[in-house]
């Protein structure tokens, strides 16, 4: 097959990828200049996409920034970013531009899948619309379908092939099309009836480890007002092989999706006069779990004889998760700029991400930094960095994420 893949980011380069590596000649399509001329180069951008496994795949990867590359494409993939706005609404800017230049070149029996994390009739009535600009009727001239992307940056044990694939078309016709597709990558596609039901599962997942996430974390704030230590209490809870699983407290969610879907699904609900609170509040609740952890941060240079302003404050992590260099919504980054603006003196060390821009710093040395920190606060516990002698050599440590448990110190401070 030819498959055109429009959005080359965390989502779109993988799956480009996973398709030329069965055999298939992909077009991979972003507007960004810079990754075109990267990866035309070999170069990736994308962790979970080593540049080793670029150069074996050819001409069977094509990158261009124009649409016309995709009309004689037999299927084409939609994974372009569908972030917040301001006013934490949905903003499908990406999607409808994208959906606009691909009406351009719609042909006829192509099928159209759309990747990108929405709420539930997005497919249905934002970008079918559209694409019958083109003069072609959905479900008769071309297909179309939706399949959430399930990808967990630096996860594997659980790959894009080893995955179950969830696929609902707005036609049953639609809905096998798509099926084709993707069982040439992946092991297992479970067929939907509607785009409405795998867009709504999309989001289901993912607000129910936002809910959970939450519960958590609002008990570690409970647990730091009554004196308990709630990493204790949450190994003690698992412990039970059954009703329970486990999740843990930290400085907050972040990633693409579970920062955002649950307000992705707020907004639909609010359509249909339906106000879903729960759902709300774990959103909320995650929301100011950073502005805690600042405060704890404070309330810990406090109990040392130190003001917040002008202390050497070194945060460990800067990525949204333990092994990755993905900063996207990272509640660092909200951590970060509460702190400078309550006048540290702030530094990060994060070997998976050498440079923030938006924070204007750059990854620092991890030895020389403590050494010179009055503080230094673990938000991304990741792996290779030895937390007792990060003990041994800052006077004071706030753990958020409960990578020195077992560690007995008095200079250290735990969620």
């Amino acid at each position: 097959m030819k498959i055109g893949i429009v959005g080359l980011g965390y989502v779109g380069l993988p799956l480009a990828v996973a398709f030329a590596e069965a055999g298939d000649e992909v077009v991979g399509l972003d507007t960004d200049s810079r990754k075109i001329e990267a990866l035309k180069q070999g170069r990736s951008h994308i962790e979970d996409v080593p540049d080793a496994a670029l150069a074996p795949l050819g001409e069977r990867l094509k990158v261009t920034p124009n649409h016309a590359d995709l009309a004689s494409c037999e299927a084409i993939v939609i994974c372009v970013p569908t972030p917040l706005t301001g006013s934490r609404e949905p903003d499908l800017t990406y999607l409808l531009e994208s959906a606009t230049a691909l009406s351009g070149v719609l042909q006829p029996d192509q099928l159209v899948v759309l990747e990108s994390t929405t709420y539930p009739g997005t497919t249905r009535e934002r970008l079918l619309p559209i694409l019958e600009e083109s003069g072609l009727s959905a479900g008769r001239d071309f297909h179309l379908a939706f399949s959430p992307e399930r990808i967990d940056p630096g996860r594997t044990d659980y790959t894009l092939r080893t995955t179950p694939k969830l696929v609902g078309g707005i036609t049953p016709e639609s809905s096998e099309r798509a099926r084709a597709l993707y069982s040439r990558i992946c092991d297992q596609v479970v067929v939907l009836s509607t785009p409405e039901a795998a867009e709504l599962s999309k989001l289901l997942e993912n607000i129910f480890r936002s809910v959970n996430i939450a519960l958590v974390n609002e008990m570690a704030q409970l647990c730091d007002r009554l004196g308990i230590d709630i990493w204790e209490v949450v190994d003690a809870a698992s412990t039970k092989p059954f009703g329970f699983m486990r999740f843990d407290p930290g400085p907050g969610m972040g990633g693409h999706c579970l920062p955002v879907d649950p307000f992705y699904l707020a907004f639909k609900a609010r359509e249909h006069d339906f106000y879903p609170e729960f759902i709300e509040l774990a959103g909320k609740v995650n929301q100011t779990q950073p502005a805690f952890c600042v405060e704890r941060i404070a309330r810990a240079l406090n109990e040392a004889g130190k003001p917040v302003k002008d202390s050497k404050t070194l945060l460990l992590g800067v990525s949204y998760k333990a092994g990755v260099g993905d900063i996207r919504e990272s509640p660092a980054l909200v951590i970060a700029k509460r702190l400078v603006e309550l006048g540290a003196d702030l530094s990060y060390h994060d070997p998976y991400v050498p440079h923030v821009a938006e924070l204007g710093l750059g990854s620092v040395d991890l030895a020389d930094a403590l050494a010179e920190s009055d503080v230094a606060a673990v938000i991304t516990g990741h792996p290779g960095i030895d937390y007792a002698d990060v003990i041994a050599s800052a006077p004071l440590v706030v753990d958020f994420r409960g990578v020195t448990r077992g560690i007995e110190a008095t200079n250290v401070v735990r969620l």
